[in-house]
């Protein structure tokens, strides 16, 4: 729950003074997605019931209806996501991506992404892609446009980061927690699987044995509402993504990056620190997030989806913590350091990382939960990757 939501009324008093003993926030307003001029941003997926998990894709669409299907891809491309993150080498262990119901196009919209920026084919028949159901079957689940865009999304974030990775794609029955989680446990039992995407979240809650495995990087969304838990990027086992705003620029990098202002953060009341986190001394649980990467949708990456979701069909531009998540896992198999919890392995080399110092994703008291700042902070974690020397 959205500690913001504590504070109503005559309450505010007595629920600050209790909140303040254990470091948490007291305050936040989250910060939506900001508009620009004749647009607003569109989510794939509505807020999800007790037990469920929504998706985190959300696009910039036209205020006037105009959907933005494109012949050609607009936003960012993978050569920008290997510029911006100094990404090089290869890699062909396996990212699999979990997602909830069925993307039936998903192999050959990754086709179509892949064969626009001239990289190699990957599908079932080289080897390179797998789709299953949560047990391993291929008896998929029914058609869902709004999680269709996010697999896609998923898909080609892992491509953009990693162009030789194999990808495992993993269709959970329903968005309830149950059958995602059932899909992540089944997707570590594969082998060759370095890392697991989770491109979703619901409201915090205590983390089950199926988001718990040493040896492979799990990560997940932050969320795109600013500050408050979303598991399972609370879960200590599991690597917190949040997001952040990406531009060209004119400098020894070539990229500006801030914190975008829909990125998630947070303190869990649920999660135990992991003893990784010892240096964040503002929460006593699980602190969110670890790491991130670009997810503002005003700076977003280009997505190749032919499932019709509200008229948006083809190309278009998409972000949310969603294209986060899936880029950082991709750096995980790319850097290879996946022993034991690689979250302890990242937050002992942060020097590897680019730290993310200007920029927020609202106001709240701690100000670190909601404000970039040298070091470690709440949207944006550690900071984002540097090539892969802290993955």
């Amino acid at each position: 729950m959205k500690i913001s939501r504590m504070l109503i009324g005559a309450g505010v008093a007595v629920a600050a003074a209790s909140l303040s003993t254990v470091g948490i926030a007291t305050a936040s307003t989250p910060s939506a997605t900001p508009s620009v001029a004749g647009k607003h941003a569109l989510h794939a997926c509505g807020a999800p019931a007790k037990g469920y998990a929504a998706c985190f894709a959300q696009s910039m669409v036209s205020d006037n209806g105009a959907k933005p299907n494109a012949a050609s891809p607009s936003g960012l491309n993978p050569a920008d996501i290997q510029s911006a993150y100094k990404l090089s080498g290869s890699s062909t262990a396996t990212v699999a991506i979990v997602d909830a119901y069925d993307d039936p196009n998903a192999e050959a919209d990754l086709g179509v992404y892949r064969s626009q920026f001239g990289l190699p084919a990957c599908t079932t028949a080289n080897g390179c892609f797998k789709k299953v159901n949560q047990t391993g079957g291929t008896k998929y689940p029914r058609v869902n446009a709004s999680w269709a865009v996010e697999i896609s999304l998923d898909l080609d974030m892992v491509t953009a980061a990693c162009p030789t990775c194999h990808i495992l794609l993993v269709e959970a029955s329903s968005n309830s927690f149950a059958n995602l989680a059932a899909a992540v446990n089944y997707a570590a039992s594969v082998p060759g699987v370095v890392a697991i995407s989770n491109s979703y979240g619901g409201s915090d809650s205590a983390e089950t044995s199926s988001y718990n495995h040493p040896g492979i990087a799990i990560t997940a969304s932050s969320g795109d509402s600013g500050y408050g838990a979303q598991s399972p990027a609370s879960y200590p086992h599991v690597i917190g993504v949040g997001g952040t705003s990406l531009t060209r620029a004119s400098n020894t990098r070539g990229w500006n990056e801030t914190a975008w202002s829909g990125a998630g953060s947070g303190c869990s009341t649920l999660n135990a620190k992991p003893s990784w986190q010892t240096s964040v001394t503002q929460c006593s649980g699980k602190a969110i997030s670890d790491v991130s990467a670009v997810a503002d949708p005003n700076t977003g990456v280009s997505v190749y989806d032919s499932t019709s979701y509200q008229g948006i069909v083809g190309w278009s531009v998409w972000g949310g913590t969603s294209a986060a998540s899936p880029i950082i896992a991709a750096v995980y198999a790319l850097g290879g350091n996946t022993a034991g919890y690689p979250a302890s392995y990242t937050w002992s080399h942060a020097s590897g990382l680019f730290d993310v110092t200007s920029g927020s994703n609202g106001t709240c008291s701690p100000s670190i939960w909601c404000h970039a700042v040298a070091g470690w902070d709440g949207p944006t974690g550690l900071g984002t990757p540097n090539g892969t020397s802290a993955f």
